[in-house]
């Protein structure tokens, strides 16, 4: 981040000592807003968040450590403060540096030193942002597995995609990978260095939308919604079709203005956030059942993409078989297993209803309950629900039945309410009326149960 876009907030009370740090700042060549007192600088906190605060300690309304304090205390990431203070004492700088301020600045103040401090300060916030989307990307599998001629197609399209900023839409069956594609955009875009937040959209109840979407400001405290989370990086809409209408309309004024209120706030909150939405339902054809508005659809299809099914393209089942063996060896230190050629041919074969994601659950189950080095056909067939020859007439009943009843009903449910939800192309709406359950429990329901929409 160059310095013409790093947002300082100075906050003192002292008329002089605030212009003069100001204009300092500004030669330096920052974005300076200024504050007198603690009132000001709440709002101008929430209106503009900075990068960075100076805060003087004594001041007539509130002082600055309760100021801090306060701060502190709130639930979103908190921007390096460095305390000022024409009143320095030992007490003052241990407790101010005790409640997490990066620096202490006795008065009169030192230009020199304010300027190497407010650079620092700025260093190691941008170090550990950047620290944790390193520790976010490891944690995911950023780069699309496979050579066919499908995933090469469209992993050059989202590398061309990102040089830009136009917000796109993934359409594809459940399991392909979506949201795998999505961070695979981001990590090759302009937004690399910022957040990245997924969200199954369905799995939010209409009555938590607002909020969890834009935030929320009461009792002179602040809860940041997930577009301000995501400022300056990317926000992914898993299953943008399961969105309710109000939340719907709040969302095409926020992408139209690039700002929003929080709920309960007066301020606007402007914001930088690059959209990718996905959808395994046509979008058009939900528009035409008046479930999805027709001008949010338009302002985010301004770039679709089709994920393939894996059936399309399953010369690339060798290569993720041994990549997700080498992922549960690594991320879950089970034994290593090869899948054996026969088993690998049969594979290929297979018609994975569930994309990707059966794949990943199926290598996921072999290495755990399996033995031996090898993962032979017969075992494949038999996790798939096979049955060989020699067991057609024997008696079958589904793994779950050797549990204890409460994680066997978890299971039932699970497998029930996932049939169900493939069957209603992914609507939580039309789940709802196949399974007569009223909506805000299903939504519970499915939180609960770890149903990704």
């Amino acid at each position: 981040m160059n310095k013409q876009e790093v947002k300082l907030l100075v906050v003192d009370d002292e008329p002089d000592i605030r212009r003069l740090v100001s204009e300092i700042l500004e030669d330096e060549g920052y974005q300076v807003a200024m504050a007198e007192n603690a009132d000001a600088a709440r709002l101008l906190k929430k209106s503009t968040p900075p990068d960075l605060i100076l805060l003087d300690i004594w001041m007539p309304d509130t002082d600055g450590i309760t100021l801090l304090k306060e701060w502190v205390a709130e639930e979103t990431p908190m921007c390096p403060v460095i305390m000022m203070s024409g009143h320095g004492s030992v007490e003052a700088a241990v407790e101010a540096t005790r409640l997490g301020a990066y620096d202490f600045l006795e008065k009169p103040l030192s230009l020199a030193k304010l300027l190497l401090i407010v650079a620092r300060a700025l260093e190691a916030s941008s170090l550990q942002r950047e620290n944790a989307g390193l520790k976010q990307q490891l944690s995911a599998d950023i780069e699309p597995v496979g050579r066919s001629a499908a995933v090469a197609r469209t992993k050059d399209q989202l590398k061309r995609l990102a040089q830009h900023d136009a917000r796109l839409l993934l359409i594809g069956e459940a399991g392909v990978g979506k949201e795998l594609y999505a961070r695979y955009l981001h990590n090759n875009s302009a937004h690399r260095d910022g957040p990245f937040l997924d969200v199954a959209v369905g799995s939010i109840s209409p009555e938590n939308s607002a909020v969890e979407f834009f935030g929320k400001e009461s009792g002179g405290k602040v809860y940041q919604g997930l577009l301000e989370r995501a400022n300056r990086g990317t926000l992914f809409l898993g299953e943008i079709g399961g969105m309710d209408k109000e939340t719907q309309l709040r969302l095409l004024s926020a992408l139209e203005s690039r700002s929003f209120l929080r709920v309960g706030g007066s301020e606007a909150v402007r914001v930088d956030v690059r959209i990718i939405a996905s959808t395994r339902v046509p979008l058009d054809e939900e528009v035409k059942c008046g479930r999805f508005r027709q001008d949010l659809y338009y302002l985010l299809n301004e770039v679709a993409i089709n994920i393939e099914p894996l059936r399309n393209h399953s010369e690339d089942v060798p290569a993720l078989l041994s990549f997700y063996v080498d992922f549960f060896v690594i991320n879950e230190k089970l034994p290593f297993r090869r899948f054996s050629m026969s088993a690998q041919n049969f594979l290929r074969n297979y018609s994975w209803r569930g994309n990707v994601r059966e794949l990943k659950n199926l290598v996921q189950r072999l290495m755990i309950l399996g033995v031996g080095e090898d993962i032979e056909l017969d075992e494949v067939k038999s996790a798939l629900g096979s049955v060989s020859n020699e067991q057609v007439n024997a008696p079958s009943v589904p793994d779950f039945f050797n549990l204890p009843l409460k994680d066997a009903r978890d299971h039932f449910e699970k497998a029930y309410l996932e049939y169900h939800l493939d069957r209603a192309g992914g609507s939580v709406a039309k789940l709802s009326t196949a399974v007569g359950i009223e909506r805000t429990h299903l939504y519970r329901k499915l939180h609960s149960l770890n149903i990704k929409l």
